[in-house]
């Protein structure tokens, strides 16, 4: 009686998830198919972090399909759980509580903290978290890229950028870093990161670092971007999800430089985007799924992958990279990826 209960009060709550079913899913669930669920902490509108994870996962599952015979199909259903972190758990063990899937896949720092505990109430659930760090639980595999490797070369050249004479750049090395949120990754990893990389280019490099208290909010990132550039700031790196597209506004309409993150972004803003680094989570979201398909996830485990492995990596052959940076910044950011990739410079995760 109480397990039904339970899975009364999961679908109930599962009704306050957006569900987007990708190719291969169907009104009827097939129970006798391989049930994939994809639970992104967040939307995938302007996230293309959950995009590349969602589009990873169907790749997979569509090769699958596609070249395996006589066995049983694979259904991805694709789950949204908004932008309210305090939500996500709630959610998250709703989607356990089905007792559907075979395993759930997803992507975000704080998602271990809200999964380990899920592991003894569902024993039966398997979770694969990318973009985190967490071992020893035989129910949960993760993945991490090494964010400081990313961050270090995303503070180098916002010193660069803003030490040199490029038409927005301004007298001294002052930065600026807006975030959505604080989490330890963030605090830990990600700003000490970018302050150490600007600091190896520019050693009186100073970082102002702000919040904005959501993902969304993009007239909030507006208001910190131009609070930064008023204090004498000429480049900033937004981390900020939806409130990043309010930073891209004030560049554009004030006159300072954004570093982007997580994906290719020159596009965005051409001109005024001076880098992008970005983090292979498409390819890492395919190759994990293939591998729990052919049964040979390591559950328990926790992997980092970087730059040498080819799951991090620095644009440097965009057309509005080569537009908008001087030469002899580029070739200074060539040499530091370079170091990092042949070892010369050692940048290991926390």
């Amino acid at each position: 009686m109480r397990h039904n209960v339970l899975i009364k009060a999961a679908l109930a709550a599962l009704l306050a998830v957006a569900v987007l079913c990708t190719v291969g899913c169907s009104e009827d669930s097939d129970k006798d198919s391989v049930q994939i669920a994809v639970f992104v902490p967040g939307i995938i509108a302007d996230s293309p972090v959950y995009e590349m994870l969602a589009d990873g996962v169907q790749a997979a599952a569509d090769e699958y399909n596609g070249t395996q015979k006589n066995v049983q199909p694979v259904t991805v259903t694709v789950l949204e759980a908004g932008t309210n972190q305090a939500e996500w758990g709630a959610k998250l063990t709703a989607l356990a509580a089905t007792g559907q899937y075979d395993v759930i896949i997803s992507s975000n720092p704080s998602l271990p903290e809200i999964t380990e505990p899920l592991t003894r109430q569902f024993p039966g659930q398997k979770f694969i978290v990318l973009d985190a760090f967490y071992e020893g639980n035989s129910q949960i595999a993760t993945v991490r890229y090494n964010q400081r490797e990313q961050s270090y070369l995303t503070g180098y050249i916002a010193a660069l950028v803003s030490v040199s004479d490029m038409p927005f750049a301004n007298d001294g090395a002052r930065l600026g870093f807006i975030a959505a949120q604080e989490y330890p990754v963030m605090n830990d990893i990600l700003l000490p990161s970018f302050i150490e990389g600007a600091q190896a280019a520019v050693p009186d490099a100073e970082v102002d670092f702000r919040i904005v208290g959501n993902w969304y909010d993009a007239a909030k990132g507006a208001e910190l971007a131009r609070a930064l550039y008023k204090s004498g700031v000429d480049v900033i790196l937004p981390i900020c999800g939806g409130a990043s597209q309010g930073v891209i506004s004030a560049a554009k309409e004030l006159g300072f430089y954004i570093t982007w993150f997580d994906d290719n972004g020159f596009s965005k803003a051409p001109g005024y985007i001076v880098s992008s680094s970005v983090m292979a989570q498409k390819r890492m979201a395919q190759e994990v799924t293939a591998s729990f398909l052919a049964g040979t996830t390591e559950f328990g485990s926790a992997r980092t992958v970087g730059i040498e492995d080819g799951y991090i990596d620095f644009v440097q052959d965009d057309p509005l990279y080569v537009e908008t940076v001087p030469a002899s910044i580029r070739q200074s950011m060539a040499e530091v990826v370079d170091s990092i990739k042949n070892g010369s410079l050692l940048l290991p995760s926390p």
